[in-house]
């Protein structure tokens, strides 16, 4: 069964953009590079609320043993590298996983 892995943090107004490259940069290659068969997206949602800045990631995994694999023995820890936490003012310390039980694709989102 697949997997919906999602987590989120929040930012100051100041740092977001220096999170987002990291992750574009750094944090997402790093996941890539893994080659966890199984892996099929990962996504990175943001948005301003107030004075911070929200971010939500959500991975897609075609199992629970590659999602294991991919995040290792206890697969709802987060992993937050030190250079994220240097600009993140708050993060989820787990991350949450749902079984995907039906999509809808009802047009091309290209």
């Amino acid at each position: 069964m697949a997997i919906k892995r999602v987590w989120q943090a929040w930012t100051t107004l100041e740092n977001a953009d220096v999170y987002e490259a990291l992750l574009d940069d750094e944090i997402f290659p790093g996941i890539i590079a893994k080659g966890i068969d199984g892996l099929t997206k990962i996504e990175l949602l943001r948005r301003r609320v107030g004075n911070e800045v929200e971010f939500m990631v959500t991975m897609y995994v075609n199992s629970e043993e590659n999602m294991k694999k991919l995040a290792g023995p206890d697969p709802e820890k987060a992993y937050i590298p030190e250079s994220a936490r240097k600009v993140l003012k708050r993060f989820e310390d787990r991350a949450r996983h749902f079984e995907i039980r039906q999509q809808h694709l009802l047009a091309d989102p290209g």
